[in-house]
């Protein structure tokens, strides 16, 4: 074998992506809240990027002139060894001066931006948001140990209860053994003393919470119902029923087996809806009801409402984020200063072109999501009309041909993305599905066909529920055929029970 090197000339081709497209990609995949917060950041880290002052967006800021007397030299402070520095030393000290003298930076002033008194017209805008913002709650376990510090109980048992605390998740359960609780605790504690600490960890609020399966979470509420119920709250409950119901027949209550039940605890099957309603007002995770929820808030990028001048539905685009955010001057003055040092004047480049590029990726984001929403507006007019019955398949590849991007920059645009319909408020991938086509050769997306379903059920007779084979009639008679396994699915899908489950006596 013999090795040797060589020079050799080859073309090929290879797609590249560069920083700047890279970025205008991750915008574009951010939802508005995201990209909100993204931009904050961006202030915070880029001196260039700040806010408008007045919320004038279209004025022009123009440079304040100082008079005269006033105005402070504004040249580097140089300290050497060389001389008594006298002429540094007193201009810093008339700098101060001037800081003390002068309205705009007056300590009165600064004090009443960070909160104290003043009118609020001066007052500092970010330390207003701050002070206006809510605090954020604790979790589960903080506000069970607070409580648990004021709990009075022998010294063991407070200390059996903190570990129990730690174990209980975040729906309130207590899901560990107490055997293993007591082997992996990092204080020494022991089974007996768990026994003793977990009736009185029971006690805490929320209701229910330290049950260790769901049954033990009801009657613990149940329970703390029965004693704190006053004269007219307790002739609404049958609390010998409804403790009966959850101690022997929650299976049969999950299965709709109402006359079974009424059979085996000799009571009528109203008296059993009646109990039954009053236990559908217990919460099955009480451990949600404290500590910070995982629900986050819905900010629709797009409102899309029909006016009754041009008789079309519009696209109202939401507020642009970065709208209030502007480079500044001074900065775009320092890059072009020569007296200004190389270092500076490169970082302050670097910074201004940076800035640059994420407002321009913004500002492509909204127009792309914009271009996308519009055909789907003019692919879905039944839906904005009619309702979800009459959405249509769109292929996110053929949006992408008619806007003449790449089907992964579609991708992108309605990535957590959500528009505020007449019909409400849906995220923006839903209108982009397959589907089929019925005997009349309308074409239906799969959403249309399982809204279908929806309401056949929702027509039914609860007396007679219909099962998925009836079902499956029912929706060839509307032109659709499906399999009796695709209706199954998609009534799981929609959250929807079996034919006996939705039986009503």
């Amino acid at each position: 074998m013999q090795l040797t090197q060589s020079a050799s000339l080859r073309m090929d081709m290879r797609q590249l992506l560069t920083p700047r497209m890279i970025q205008s990609m991750e915008i574009l995949q951010l939802p508005l809240l995201a990209l909100e917060e993204r931009l904050e950041q961006e202030l915070q880290a880029n001196p260039v990027l700040e806010l408008k002052e007045g919320g004038d967006e279209d004025a022009a800021e123009e440079p304040v002139q100082e008079p005269e007397d006033d105005r402070i030299e504004t040249k580097s402070l140089v300290v050497d060894d060389k001389g008594d520095q006298a002429e540094d030393f007193d201009r810093l000290a008339r700098i101060g001066e001037y800081l003390e003298n002068n309205e705009e930076y007056s300590p009165r002033d600064y004090n009443r931006g960070m909160g104290g008194s003043g009118d609020g017209e001066d007052r500092d805008r970010k330390m207003d948001a701050m002070a206006n913002t809510a605090a954020m709650e604790g979790t589960l376990t903080e506000s069970l140990l607070s409580e648990w510090a004021l709990m009075e109980c022998p010294p063991e048992l407070h200390k059996a209860g903190k570990v129990l605390i730690s174990y209980i998740d975040e729906d309130g359960y207590l899901r560990t053994p107490l055997e293993q609780i007591a082997q992996e605790s990092k204080r020494p504690v022991t089974v007996e003393e768990l026994k003793k600490a977990l009736p009185l960890v029971q006690t805490m609020d929320p209701a229910g919470v330290g049950a260790r399966d769901l049954p033990e979470c009801l009657k613990l509420q149940l329970d703390r119902l029965e004693d704190q119920a006053d004269a007219e709250v307790a002739d609404q409950h049958d609390f010998e029923l409804e403790n009966k119901l959850i101690d022997e027949h929650l299976k049969d209550l999950e299965m709709n087996r109402y006359p079974q039940i009424s059979r085996k605890t000799e009571r009528s099957i109203e008296d059993i809806k009646r109990a039954v309603a009053m236990l559908g007002k217990l919460n099955p995770r009480p451990g949600r009801l404290v500590g910070r929820g995982n629900n986050q808030p819905i900010t629709p990028d797009a409102r899309v409402y029909f006016d009754e001048k041009t008789g079309k539905y519009e696209i109202e685009m939401a507020r642009d984020p970065s709208s209030n955010v502007t480079l500044s001057q001074l900065y775009q003055k320092m890059v072009k200063d020569k007296q200004v040092d190389r270092k500076t004047r490169e970082f302050l480049s670097n910074s201004v072109r940076n800035a640059k590029w994420l407002l321009e990726s913004i500002e492509q984001r909204g127009s792309t999501i914009k271009r996308v929403i519009q055909v789907v507006v003019d692919a879905q007019q039944e839906f904005l009309e009619k309702g979800a019955e009459f959405l249509k398949p769109l292929p996110m590849i053929l949006v992408a041909d008619q806007l003449g991007i790449h089907v992964a920059t579609v991708s992108r645009a309605v990535s957590e993305k959500w528009i505020q319909t007449p019909r409400g408020i849906y995220p923006l991938r839903r209108f982009f599905s397959g589907g089929t086509t019925n005997s009349d050769g309308e074409d239906m997306s799969w959403d249309a066909v399982k809204e279908k379903l929806r309401v056949i059920i929702d027509n039914e007779d609860k007396a007679e529920p219909l099962n998925d084979d009836e079902i499956v009639e029912k929706v060839r008679e509307q032109g659709i055929t499906l399999a009796r396994r695709t209706v199954a699915k998609y009534r799981k899908i929609l959250d929807i029970p079996t034919a006996r489950q939705r039986k009503q006596f």
